[in-house]
């Protein structure tokens, strides 16, 4: 166990100091390299090599994942037969990019564009995952013999057995949790199956859409190269989350290269209105910029996409049609109407997510000493509730659920904490649910209105089993402690070696003691986050951004404890390290 301090709402676990014969295998690296590894567990001078190279020891081979050979041998067949396929996707930005990735794939293979078309569900008039009348529609109106899924479908066991019953053959691809009965598909493709023997379990719903891509030009042997498609791979792997760790970092790093390449018109209009520059383009930059632009499409608006654009004049249900049609854009006029589309929808998400976070602290009111937090109303909307359980499980670092309340169903969006496993839960309320799905940490359901209550008691109830007498405070996991004149530009150097981080592999965190304060403000439109400068040595400063940190403004001693990240501020052509302080503490004057 690593020391903790306690004086701060959050708590900052240390890791525990790195053993001296590990020091001493990897003693060429960086001494805070050093440390940082072994944090990652990376102990052994093949695996560090490997890391910072980018490398993945273990195959990647994507007939190694059960259900790849049964899947390309019936995507063969429909080739041969001149089938027509659907790619059906998901509205988030993960599943739009695996719809936009697998359609250019098969198109790329030999299909007609005419034979494979796209669709992506309503997120209110259908939800999440297959739909029984979108099913029967894509037979009837389309003519397909055989759906793909990419990003769902993995919980949709009446659905699919349905459309196999008449005639629709199944392919699931899919990387969310599985439930306690698979769906009768002709093939699963989700390497989180028990007999499945592939040794990446955390592949994003584009990375498994990646390698079933991959899997069929090396089938048919087409001169295609797919690493082409890599830049959607690191789109929609970064903004689920996903770790980025073992394959998922390799697919990552090596979409960047080609993300940074801009090759789609659509990523270079979106990288426009984004304010991202060709070479520049980190995860950092997919996860607060590019993606939530890309799922904001998703989010807002009505049920159909009534636009005269640059294709003519469409209504498609689901305004996550307008990311689709951005990263299909043939040029550049029309990807950037597209781009601006996605930055309005966007800049309307953040208004919207403001006002109804406002409206679900009201109605938690006096709960927030519950495990557990539900709010429910009918003005919630689908597209924003999940943002708003974000928000409310930060805030107050509890699980959070957030229904919107209809006429006869409830869509709800639910966010959780590391200690309370979400879908494990929701498995336990099965029986009061309609459907549901996703991960430990994020899920979505719909429910009948009349199990409302007795869904909030029986999730109370298991919450509180389950977080009783836990110390729920976030945690800050530090690094190491090391001193501020550590902090240079050969640091940064030295850690950039670590990118890309994110999920599971975040940037790494360090605290620094009795750090001398010169001044500090409020800063922000609502004066929300705190800027500092601080001394590192007699002949030197740096400045520091607490983001969400300004209700200290005024309040700090001339000396701090800091737990903080190293990054750099670029304005106006200039570049300056400073620090990212994640928390702090004063100290008592000296």
């Amino acid at each position: 166990m690593g020391s903790i301090t306690e004086m701060t709402s959050k708590r900052w676990e240390i890791a525990p100091i790195m053993p001296s014969d590990v020091g001493q295998r990897i003693s060429h690296y960086h001494p805070i390299l050093q440390q940082v590894l072994y944090n990652r567990g990376l102990t052994t001078e093949a695996e560090i090599e490997a890391f910072i190279t980018g490398q993945y020891l273990l195959s990647t081979d994507p007939f190694e994942l059960k259900g790849m050979g049964a899947a390309v041998q019936r995507i063969g067949e429909a080739l041969a037969n001149q089938e027509n396929i659907v790619v059906y996707g998901d509205f988030d930005c993960d599943g739009v990019t695996s719809t936009v990735l697998l359609t250019e794939a098969l198109r790329r293979l030999g299909f007609d564009r005419s034979q494979v078309r796209p669709y992506i569900p309503d997120r209110i008039d259908e939800g999440y995952g297959l739909n029984h009348d979108a099913l029967l529609k894509i037979q009837q109106d389309f003519g397909a013999k055989l759906v793909i899924t990419v990003d769902c479908g993995i919980r949709s066991v009446a659905e699919v057995a349905q459309a196999q019953s008449n005639g629709l053959d199944v392919i699931l691809t899919d990387h969310h949790n599985l439930g306690s009965e698979l769906p009768p598909a002709l093939a699963i493709i989700n390497p989180k199956q028990p007999d499945c023997t592939y040794p990446e379990e955390m592949l994003a719903g584009v990375g498994l859409a990646y390698k079933l891509a991959q899997a069929l030009h090396i089938h048919h042997a087409t001169d295609f190269d797919t690493t082409s498609l890599l830049d959607l791979v690191a789109i929609g792997t970064v903004a689920d989350v996903t770790p980025l760790l073992g394959e998922n970092r390799l697919l990552v790093r090596d979409g960047l290269t080609v993300l940074n390449q801009l090759n789609r018109p659509g990523l270079v209009a979106l990288a426009e209105v984004a304010g991202l520059k060709k070479g520049q383009i980190t995860a950092e930059s997919i996860a607060f910029a590019l993606g939530p632009r890309i799922n904001a499409a998703g989010r807002i608006g009505p049920q159909t996409v009534e636009v005269n654009g640059p294709r003519g004049r469409m209504n498609r249900p689901g305004h996550a049609y307008i990311a689709a049609y951005l990263l299909t854009a043939t040029n550049l006029e029309e990807a950037r109407f597209w781009a601006h589309k996605v930055n309005d929808l966007n800049r309307t998400r953040q208004h919207m997510t403001t006002q109804l976070n406002l409206q679900a602290e009201t109605l938690i009111g006096e709960l927030t000493d519950q495990h557990l937090l539900i709010a429910a109303h009918e003005d919630f909307l689908p597209g924003v509730i999940g943002l708003v359980a974000g928000r409310l499980k930060e805030n107050y670092y509890r699980p959070a659920i957030v229904l919107e309340i209809g006429e006869e169903e409830s869509h709800g969006s639910c966010r959780s904490i590391p200690e309370f496993h979400m879908t494990n839960a929701l498995d336990q309320v099965a029986d009061l649910l309609v459907r549901y799905g996703g991960h430990a940490q994020a899920a979505g359901l719909t429910i009948r209105n009349d199990n409302i209550s007795t869904f909030t008691e029986r999730m109370g109830k298991i919450a509180g089993e389950m977080l009783e007498g836990a110390d729920l405070r976030p945690t800050i996991s530090v690094d190491c402690e090391i001193d501020l004149s550590m902090v240079d530009w050969a640091l940064h150097g030295v850690l950039t070696q670590l990118e890309p981080t994110g999920c599971a592999n975040v940037a790494p965190v360090f605290i620094s003691r009795s750090i001398e304060l010169i001044h500090h403000r409020a800063v922000g439109r609502d004066h929300s986050h705190l800027q500092v400068e601080l001394v590192v040595d007699p002949w030197r400063t740096i400045k520091g951004i607490g983001f969400g940190l300004g209700s200290w403004a005024g309040r700090l001693k001339s000396h701090l404890d800091i737990v903080y990240t190293v990054s750099v501020n670029e304005w106006k052509g200039n570049r300056r390290l400073q620090l990212q302080v994640l928390d702090l503490l004063p100290v008592t004057d000296r």
